[in-house]
């Protein structure tokens, strides 16, 4: 695996992590996290590239004020930068609401498309709460132990420490503003999901409280050839607590056949 610097054509840079040969694999991390939080996916049988999100890692941050379209044109950029499109795209969390707007304001870039631990469409409580979130992280007023109890079991201590390491290393601007576009994002292209045309694997775990499998099915549902995995007995970060499964649900998606 290496590490590389990408220069995109607006002139900021994208820290990429590569890895392995084969067909082309952009994978987006969610907020508050980095490139590393694929490593179990790094080793798939592909050409993978983990990125650093807009002002996370080593990533240069989006202007003030980023939206979820903002970061889905971003992603357009890193995919016409690395110069090997279509591209296999897979997000978690925020990194799914990149995946899926971009699989539908860019499906000449998606060849397949995988959501993992997405949101769609919160329900009014749920919206308030993750909004108050943003506030909190917007004022600095965050906590990194209320994200970690909602995603983790008692028994995963050591991946827990490793994600929480992330979070407290996290630029606080970048952060705040990826959250926020985050909190608003369940809606942004709720109403356009069917024009996703490309094999698309929709995932979360059915102990994950925000993204819930009745989201999963929902969006699978919607999609016109999409599968939704539901793997039993974990939370948010599932691709790091059940890596095994995780990746075999993406093998499985990347030898579904495109149809153009």
């Amino acid at each position: 695996m290496t590490s590389k610097t990408l220069r995109l054509s607006d002139g900021s840079t994208v820290r990429v992590l590569e890895a392995g040969a084969g067909e082309p694999l952009l994978l987006i991390h969610g907020v508050g996290l980095r490139a590393e939080a694929w490593a179990p996916q790094m080793r798939l049988e592909a050409h993978v590239f983990a990125v650093d999100m807009p002002g996370h890692g080593d990533s240069t941050p989006l202007p003030a004020g980023a939206r979820l379209p903002d970061y889905v044109a971003w992603a357009a950029q890193v995919i016409e930068a690395l110069g090997v499109g279509p591209m296999n795209v897979a997000g978690h969390s925020m990194g799914s609401l990149i995946a899926g707007g971009l699989a539908i304001e860019r499906p000449d870039l998606v060849k397949r498309v995988a959501l993992l631990s997405g949101v769609h469409r919160r329900t009014p409580e749920a919206r308030a709460a993750v909004l108050g979130r943003a506030a909190e992280i917007t004022a600095g007023a965050g906590s990194i132990e209320a994200p970690l109890a909602r995603w983790f079991t008692e028994d995963q201590a050591d991946i827990r420490a490793r994600v929480a390491r992330w979070l407290q290393s996290v630029s606080q601007t970048g952060y705040a503003m990826a959250y926020r576009a985050f909190a608003e994002g369940d809606t942004v292209y709720a109403d356009r999901i069917s024009e996703i045309a490309c094999p698309t694997l929709v995932l979360t775990a059915d102990g994950d409280a925000n993204s819930t499998p009745a989201m999963t099915y929902a969006m699978a549902g919607m999609v016109q050839h999409g599968q939704a995995v539901v793997i039993q007995g974990h939370r948010h970060m599932v691709n790091l607590t059940a890596p095994r499964a995780v990746s075999d649900a993406l093998r499985a998606w990347l030898a579904e056949e495109v149809r153009r």
